[in-house]
């Protein structure tokens, strides 16, 4: 018996033991932004849909970042049951899902937040294969989005790999982000995201790379002179519930929650938009002195031809389902 069926066994007696009395539904919805962030905008809409559709029988109770745990204990606790819902970036579920982290693979994706929306809700690859890797973790994925272009917050300006030589740049704890930033010349550290603050400030390392709403959010522009586009990735996230609870709920509420996942994605991509314009003007009004660069298509193409290398030891650093998800992706991309 899983941890979670045992605690529905023990919900089941109480409820036998007080006559039967109804015990409060609730849904707990773990988040690993700050409140006010796009994950939080997520998790409030959701919210709202499923309270109205319940017509208050079931209660979401977001916990925002830090409140369960961090994010790899989330995902754990997610699948575990203890949590039903959660919203994670890929670059944080590595040791969970290990195929999660092809979409780490540098310029894979557009860098048209909206086109890449509106792949990740379309795709076979997406919805089946990935879908079932997650299944045999425990964890119901309910839907993947992009959280806009990633973007370099660093001391210096960037524009050939040469220039990334010896350059501290922070990414997540994941073996292929570690891989894919030092495949394009930099010098790839791991840091904690509560810790990339003052790891700017105190000069451990030299970068950031975040989409403009996270680098608002955290005020890293305080603390670098440059925020650089160059294009070779999307900040995905995704949206799970715990399977195992996910099957022991009746079959209208199973329906509900397919059906909410799949009207969020026509609720999440302008705010995403409207987030990131706004944010990237608030650092420009406090910060107007911030260099902002955008990468040509020449420019671009000197890290893409680095990129090459991550694709190729995908197999090697996730698996060998990683790499046929990866190539199957790529041919629904038109690559």
């Amino acid at each position: 018996m899983t941890r979670f069926a045992a605690k529905l066994a023990l919900a089941t007696a109480l409820a036998a033991m007080t006559g039967g009395a109804a015990l409060a539904e609730e849904w707990k919805f773990a988040i690993e932004e700050i409140p006010g962030s796009i994950m939080d905008s997520y998790a409030q809409d959701f919210k709202k849909r499923i309270e109205a559709a319940t017509g208050g029988e079931v209660t979401v109770t977001i916990y925002p970042l830090g409140s369960l745990g961090t994010p790899t204990e989330v995902a754990e606790q997610t699948a575990d049951g203890v949590i039903q819902l959660s919203n994670l970036s890929v670059g944080n579920l590595g040791t969970i899902v290990p195929e999660s982290q092809v979409f780490l693979s540098t310029y894979l994706l557009p860098s048209d937040m909206a086109e890449v929306n509106r792949f990740l809700a379309e795709s076979p690859t997406v919805h089946g294969a990935l879908a079932e890797a997650f299944a045999a973790k425990g964890l119901k994925l309910g839907a993947l989005y992009s959280e806009g272009e990633q973007v370099w917050t660093t001391r210096k300006e960037i524009r050939t790999p040469e220039d990334m030589a010896n350059f501290k740049m922070r990414v997540m704890v994941s073996p292929m982000l570690l891989k894919a930033y030092e495949d394009l010349g930099a010098s790839a550290t791991p840091i904690p995201f509560g810790e990339v603050y003052g790891a700017l400030q105190l000069g451990q390392v030299d970068g950031q790379v975040n989409p403009v709403s996270t680098i608002q959010e955290m005020k890293f522009y305080e603390v670098t002179d440059y925020m650089i586009w160059a294009g070779e990735q999307q900040l995905l996230t995704a949206v799970m519930a715990s399977d195992d609870w996910f099957q022991t709920l009746p079959p209208e509420r199973q329906q509900l929650l397919d059906q909410t996942f799949a009207e969020m994605n026509g609720f999440i991509t302008p705010v995403v938009q409207k987030f990131n314009a706004e944010r990237l003007e608030a650092i420009k009004a406090v910060k107007p002195g911030i260099r902002l660069i955008e990468l040509s298509e020449d420019e671009r193409a000197a890290f893409r031809e680095r990129a090459k290398a991550t694709d190729a030891a995908v197999a090697g650093i996730v698996s060998a389902q990683g790499a046929e998800l990866l190539q199957s992706l790529k041919s629904e991309l038109g690559q």
